[in-house]
């Protein structure tokens, strides 16, 4: 794949998705049991307009089945399943139907909130669309096949993904829903990130705990006590996310993160990357100044670099009142931000896992949560 996307003016190479590769895997294997020839290319159609043409590896051919597989690139993208091989296997039948059967590395759907049927294998509905719609265009008439897809290393690979939080076991998920990776995008984030709060709803959950990242996730787990089916990483997402549980109907909502996120969301900013808002250092001396903090400490919080640097500040002065104001207008902005339909509280901690404040509603839904 010879196709790019530009980032903060970085060239970044386009790949294609597990659901693209299976596709493929599956239209050659069928085409050469049709055919009794061997190839070594396949072209397929994805959502997105771009039609792939891909090379197959381990072809196997005889007189009743074939079988090849694609090798997944996500081109420039971080992602695990680079380099794993989608392998099809088919034979024909004769009730002139497409059978599509799952074997070792493909996972198994335990939880609902998917999109896919608890008990089936996790293979989203696009790719599902797309496998079919790609065999049908090289069986022959008349002719019912029988397509097994397995991923060799799957099972060891699923557990570096979402899967074990979104209840899905034994192996990867088959997905992509334009067939085409974008390297580094926020959109499949985003919806990974949804699915995984998804799931948490379907269980009947009403009281959800975002954090952003590592550390908010081990400062829940370790100082605080609260289980991990609980915890959502949202990133830099809070905006969205808090949209999200809105619409799951999420009735309690624990905001946990480090200083430096939360002076952010404590000042209405909820894309908290720094590359989109970062006025870190004039909203703690703002707050600084409203604590009661003088010019001159005031001036000296503006120029911090850190908001480390600027805490040792106003705990030196003993205006860690300030912690409190960030918790306070943090859990505030949130519940402006859902129109009230959720109760929010937020726990801010520093670098050193340090508890700086918590407000009365993050007390609350603590001790509910603990029960």
């Amino acid at each position: 794949m010879e196709d790019y996307v530009s980032i903060n003016g970085r060239k970044f190479k386009k790949g294609y998705t597990t659901g693209s590769c299976a596709a493929a895997a599956s239209k050659a294997a069928v085409a050469m049991l049709a055919s009794g020839t061997i190839i070594d290319k396949i072209c397929i159609d994805t959502p997105s307009g771009i039609r792939l043409n891909l090379p197959l590896s381990d072809v196997e051919l005889n007189g009743k089945s074939a079988k090849c597989s694609v090798i997944k690139d996500g081109g420039d993208d971080p992602d695990v399943t680079n380099g794993l091989k989608i392998f099809a296997s088919v034979i024909f039948t004769c009730d002139n139907a497409i059978t599509l059967k799952t074997g070792e590395g493909i996972g198994i759907v335990t939880l609902p909130g998917l999109k896919v049927e608890v008990g089936k294998p996790a293979i989203n509905p696009v790719p599902y669309r797309m496998i079919m719609k790609e065999v049908r265009e090289v069986l022959p008439e008349g002719k019912g096949v029988e397509i097994t897809l397995s991923v060799p290393g799957g099972e060891v690979i699923a557990l570096r993904t979402y899967n074990p939080k979104l209840g899905i076991i034994g192996g990867i998920s088959i997905l992509g829903t334009t067939g085409i990776v974008n390297p580094m995008s926020e959109d499949a984030w985003k919806d990974a990130l949804e699915l995984e709060l998804s799931v948490i709803a379907a269980k009947g959950i009403k009281v959800v705990v975002f954090t952003f990242g590592n550390y908010g996730e081990d400062f829940a787990k370790n100082q605080l006590n609260i289980q991990d089916d609980r915890i959502v990483k949202v990133s830099n997402f809070i905006g969205f996310m808090l949209d999200k549980a809105t619409e799951y109907k999420f009735e309690k909502l624990l905001l946990i993160g480090h200083l430096g996120k939360l002076i952010k969301v404590a000042a209405g900013i909820f894309q908290t990357h720094s590359r989109v808002a970062d006025a870190r250092r004039e909203i703690m001396a703002a707050y600084a100044a409203l604590e009661g903090a003088s010019n001159e400490d005031v001036a000296k919080i503006y120029d911090c670099v850190t908001t480390e640097s600027a805490a040792l500040i106003i705990k030196e002065r003993s205006l860690t009142s300030v912690f409190d104001r960030i918790a306070a207008n943090s859990s505030k902005r949130c519940s402006e931000y859902v129109f009230n339909k959720i109760d929010v509280g937020t726990v801010v901690f520093n670098e050193y896992n340090v508890l700086l404040s918590m407000d009365d509603k993050a007390k609350e839904i603590i001790h509910e949560l603990k029960k």
